[in-house]
């Protein structure tokens, strides 16, 4: 990774991470220094075709260079890591996308929303007006449902590259995991799970040549963005088949319903603990308070779950088929506690959302 000066001196920080930019760039830059930003610029590991171009932004920005393409998680950290080294606080940084598709007014009102708020991250949320190519629309669609089902934090634009935010938030946004578009996801996911309020600025909604700039995998990206509740839908599958395993093993036994309903609840919540404990959350909480609250959300889950279950045989449903509808509501109860409150990093300070 080369430097090359001048220093920052700016308050303002706009941070952009480039992959095989075009000219774009040179007027994403220009205009944001004409506001008064300072620019830093990551070229993640673009091919000889661009230097022209970070040559010609290199005079008045700070140009970093990845030798090889680490992805957009990876360049705005290395971003974040030289600004926190060479900035003085208190400063605000801007995350701009290179393409040319945030606009210098919207990235200014980011900016100062951020500056009048320096606890939260500010997003600039794009409200998908006029022509949209359908797999941005579709994208943004599934993902705001996922985050909000995930997180419990309502966002309407998940997926946008302009974010503003101080310099408070910086050492916390240097140790969230992922090197590509999932860093953005997990970067939402883990200020929702600190309670850092999440403010979204509406901006205006810019596709260039129907996104055709974008490095975007809907296939692998994708996967990526989605993989933490999948990690968490993975475990819930484990511990329902044991559950459901143990259920009907105990129901064909007995004949007991609610014992074997519980009796099964046991088990599986035993081995749902410590697969979310250890995998999926990567919790550093203490193991026993996270233990004795697991405990009350199981004793919890255990009774709703059996009034469920005796309501709905008592309609005549069939109670091995009751039993699929019922661990599917409880699912989601479940990850929403554990994600926000069992689990949750304590690392942070908690501060009330406007």
């Amino acid at each position: 990774m080369s430097i090359e000066p001048p220093a920052v001196n700016s308050h303002r920080v706009a941070l952009i991470p480039a992959y095989e930019p075009d000219r774009h760039l040179i007027d994403v830059v220009s205009g944001l220094i004409l506001h008064g930003f300072d620019t830093v610029i990551v070229d993640d590991g673009s091919s000889p075709v661009c230097e022209s171009i970070f040559a010609e932004v290199s005079g008045s920005s700070i140009v970093l260079k990845h030798d090889i393409n680490r992805g957009k998680g990876e360049a705005i950290k290395t971003g974040l890591k030289y600004i926190r080294e060479h900035c003085v606080a208190p400063y605000t940084v801007v995350c701009v996308d290179a393409d040319g598709q945030h606009g210098t007014d919207d990235t200014i009102r980011v900016c100062e929303a951020s500056e009048t708020d320096r606890g939260s991250l500010v997003l600039g949320s794009r409200r998908f007006t006029g022509k949209v190519p359908f797999k941005s629309k579709a994208g943004n669609t599934i993902t705001r449902f996922v985050f909000r089902i995930s997180s419990g934090v309502s966002v309407y634009d998940t997926q946008t590259g302009l974010r503003a935010f101080s310099d408070e938030l910086v050492p916390a946004l240097l140790d969230i995991q992922g090197e590509r578009y999932e860093y953005e996801m997990n970067m939402l996911m883990q200020m929702a799970r600190d309670n850092v309020p999440i403010r979204e600025v509406p901006i205006e909604t810019i596709y260039l040549n129907d996104n055709a700039s974008s490095h975007f995998n809907p296939l692998t990206d994708s996967a990526k963005i989605y993989w933490e509740i999948l990690r968490f839908s993975g475990s819930s599958l484990i511990g329902f088949c044991v559950d459901y395993l143990m259920y009907c093993i105990l129901n064909a036994l007995t004949g007991q319903l609610v014992f074997s309903n519980i009796a099964a609840r046991v088990v599986s919540a035993t081995v749902n603990y410590t697969i979310n404990r250890n995998v999926v959350f990567k919790s550093r909480v203490s193991g026993i308070r996270s233990a004795v609250q697991y405990i009350l959300l199981a004793v919890a889950i255990i009774a709703c779950n059996t009034l469920l279950l005796k309501y709905l045989t008592g309609l005549g449903v069939n109670k091995y088929l009751a039993k699929i509808p019922v661990e599917m509501i409880m699912f989601m109860f479940s990850w929403s506690v554990q994600h926000l409150l069992i689990f949750r990093n304590p690392d942070c300070a908690v501060k009330e959302r406007n």
